[in-house]
């Protein structure tokens, strides 16, 4: 599969559609991991007492249902990848989009609560080394 480039206006067009699916994964691993506790004290509870039948259903329905989130979440993960685009953290809802500006590659920042994509940092740079779009702009304009 071709590597997909965004510009700056086929990127900020997607942030609608990256929203909803990120927010469906977060909502999804909270969820997850309120499951998994609930799991990890159901078995916490089952040390000083013994195990019933109702116990063992009780858990197999609760780890058959966190095996199903896993795969929600996975739909969630290939739903955004399928855009082109790359994930770098959902907790922190860090999105980079590759694109070619000035002839170089860079990867087009974008976090969640941002309103629109206006960073940028090299393939090899990070969320702590991104940049001002308006940064790249000048470059082209001066060079």
């Amino acid at each position: 599969m071709d590597k997909k480039y965004f510009t700056l206006e086929e990127a900020n067009n997607l942030l609608p559609m990256i929203k909803r699916e990120l927010a469906g994964l977060k909502r999804l691993k909270a969820q997850f991991n309120e499951h998994y506790d609930q799991i990890e004290q159901h078995k916490k509870t089952l040390l000083y007492r013994h195990k019933t039948k109702v116990d063992e259903d009780i858990l197999f329905k609760k780890e058959a249902r966190m095996e199903f989130m896993e795969l929600e979440a996975q739909t969630f993960i290939n739903n955004i990848m399928a855009l082109g685009v790359e994930i770098k953290n959902v907790d922190e809802g860090l999105i980079d989009f590759p694109a070619v500006i000035n002839g170089k590659k860079v990867l087009l920042c974008w976090k969640e609560g941002e309103s629109e994509v206006s960073f940028f940092h090299s393939n090899f740079g990070g969320f702590s080394q991104r940049e001002p779009i308006e940064n790249i702009i000048k470059e082209e304009e001066q060079g």
